[in-house]
């Protein structure tokens, strides 16, 4: 990892000795920037500077990022919940030069995997997401804050769809219109999204908002769950985000930027494992209609993402980043074929739910 030169006001800030630290880049992420700060004795930290243009309002990421940790310190004391730490002057973190840093504890004898390359694996992080949702069940939703407004809100999502179809160049719609087809294909999964939106018996719950694999720390050894990790997007919200980005994305062995499509498959005994993980934590506690929903959450999520892929191809690859022209075509043609082998396994996978709900 390369050494970071980092301004000492940070450090200070949290009362760390420039001199007594070495920086380097850390982890795989895409939004925030991360850094592993370590000292000659031992001593480590996680640094993090605060994606701003995600995140338009740290400060609310920073209340709900205390309000959950001060709840599951009062009624969950056992449980591993890695919380900012707070400046010398007990602020949630550091503004330097317009910029916002923070400081987390590092927990040591950990992995955070990128992909899931077993079973195993994917229900450990599974019930770790499951667990945090659990322990928070009881928390004061009303007082944390959306951090990211329509952030998985498949109705806008798909409006925006409609309108980057109509103002696309002809060349981009004609190239994508086998593409486009496709996901019109599958607008019930949005008109679901909306019974589910007008659901009273659909409630909010505090989940996570990206279940992804490397959010979860697993023990270095045994692989075992450990804790929950990049908490930013905690907000209330509904269960099929989370278990729908589980689905879609330790359920093929190949990601989102596969473009030999013949290398994407349901392996059944990873979405078992992960449904067995979540429902361990939330069985007893899911109503009848999220519940109903389970299979559901790995369409929407997946067409979700599809779409805004989509989207974004449409409208000049003005979003996520890209390393060649067609990029987001086919990392959206990619989400419609793993789409299409979830709907052709239909019968297959809700039996697998049927079976750990009544487990």
């Amino acid at each position: 990892m390369e050494k970071i030169s980092l301004a000492t006001e940070i450090y200070a800030a949290f009362g760390l000795d420039r001199n007594r630290f070495v920086a380097k880049r850390f982890g795989h992420g895409y939004i925030n920037r991360t850094y592993l700060l370590e000292s000659q004795n031992g001593e480590q930290y996680i640094l993090q500077k605060i994606n701003t243009q995600v995140f338009t309002s740290p400060e609310l990421v920073a209340s709900n990022y205390r309000l959950a940790a001060n709840f599951l310190k009062q009624h969950y004391p056992d449980y591993l919940f890695v919380a900012p730490l707070r400046t010398t002057d007990e602020k949630e973190y550091c503004i330097w030069n317009g910029e916002y840093w923070r400081l987390l504890p590092y927990i040591p004898h950990t992995v955070a995997l990128d992909a899931a390359t077993a079973p195993e694996q994917a229900y450990e992080a599974a019930r770790q997401f499951g667990r945090l949702t659990r322990y928070l069940l009881h928390a004061p939703l009303h007082q944390f804050q959306i951090v990211i407004p329509n952030f998985h809100n498949l109705t806008l999502r798909y409006s925006q769809l409609q309108e980057a179809i109509r103002n696309a160049r002809e060349e981009r719609r004609e190239y994508a219109e086998e593409l486009i087809e496709g996901f019109l294909d599958y607008s019930s999964i949005a008109i679901h999204f909306e019974e589910i939106k007008t659901e009273k018996a659909f409630p909010d719950r505090l989940i996570h908002h990206d279940a992804k694999m490397n959010n979860v720390l697993l023990d270095e050894k045994t692989f075992k769950g450990v804790c929950v990790i990049d908490l930013d997007t905690l907000m209330p919200g509904k269960i099929i985000s989370d278990l729908g980005d589980m689905v879609r994305t330790y359920v093929s062995p190949t990601s989102e930027e596969e473009r030999d499509f013949s290398k994407i498959e349901i392996r059944e005994h990873y979405f078992e494992a992960l449904i067995e993980g979540y429902l361990d934590e939330l069985r007893d506690l899911l109503t009848p209609v999220e519940k109903a929903s389970l299979f559901y959450a790995g369409l929407f999520m997946t067409y979700m993402q599809g779409i805004r892929f989509l989207t974004d191809f449409l409208n000049e690859d003005i979003y996520y980043p890209i390393q060649y022209p067609e990029q987001n075509f086919y990392r959206a043609k990619n989400q419609l074929v793993l789409l299409q082998q979830l709907m052709a396994k239909q019968e297959l996978l809700k039996n697998i739910i049927q079976k750990h709900l009544h487990t």
